[in-house]
């Protein structure tokens, strides 16, 4: 079945052009639809004290647009809930579950919250609510509000766990890599205290490749959806 639309779920700025930039670069190359949905603004994640959190927010969001673009996304939306204390809440869930019954993904990619020793509340906060929420927009009776105007239960094929800890995937995107780079670095807030962040980006990308007939790669766990109920 041919995939045409894609909606990634990350909890911060950037967090996607460093899990799967280039995997979104090359499938906006082969013509699908992507759209980001962000959790935060990122607002905590600088170490300036004299930085405010609402100029961050501000900056880290015009970031993520251009970022985005390099790479071919079509659509972002910031829900904006509070960098470092989001939470697998009743109305995060309900925010993703309504872009994906409004946007019927094929395919949804997102952090994975099963990776061990996961440090960052958020990232394992996000994964988690996105699993919820693809419960909640397949199945009728979750949100039945949402049917009242139109937008009926609905459910990806797949999702893709970001950074997992047994991939069962690697894809290659070894012509994309100078694409990904160029769209990280449009995140200056965060690469501007890594000097050596393009090189270690690199590292990272070979390492998942290592296996592989190609040089650069980025690695997920694929589940796989079914209407199957035991």
């Amino acid at each position: 079945m041919q995939t045409k639309r894609i909606l990634v779920i990350m909890a911060h700025p950037d967090d996607a052009e460093i899990s799967c930039g280039g995997t979104v670069a090359r499938w906006a190359k082969e013509g699908k639809e992507i759209r980001y949905l962000i959790c935060t603004s990122g607002e905590k994640g600088t170490k300036d004290p004299t930085v405010s959190p609402h100029s961050l927010a501000e900056k880290r969001e015009q970031e993520q647009l251009r970022s985005a673009k390099i790479l071919g996304v079509k659509k972002i939306s910031f829900l904006r809930h509070k960098d470092g204390e989001l939470r697998d809440s009743q109305g995060l869930r309900n925010d993703i579950s309504l872009l994906i019954r409004g946007f019927k993904p094929d395919i949804v990619v997102t952090q994975d919250p099963w990776r061990i020793y996961e440090l960052h509340p958020d990232h394992r906060e996000c994964g988690f609510a996105v699993c919820d929420a693809v419960v909640a927009a397949r199945d009728h009776l979750f949100l039945p509000a949402l049917q009242d105007v139109g937008l009926d239960a609905y459910g990806p094929r797949e999702i893709y766990f970001c950074f997992p800890e047994k991939p069962d995937m690697v894809i290659d995107i070894t012509d994309f890599m100078p694409i990904k780079l160029s769209a990280l670095s449009q995140h200056k807030t965060q690469t501007e205290r890594v000097p050596d962040w393009r090189e270690r980006i690199i590292k990272i990308n070979a390492r998942m490749a290592e296996k592989e007939n190609f040089k650069y790669g980025e690695a997920f766990k694929r589940l796989i959806l079914t209407s199957k109920k035991l």
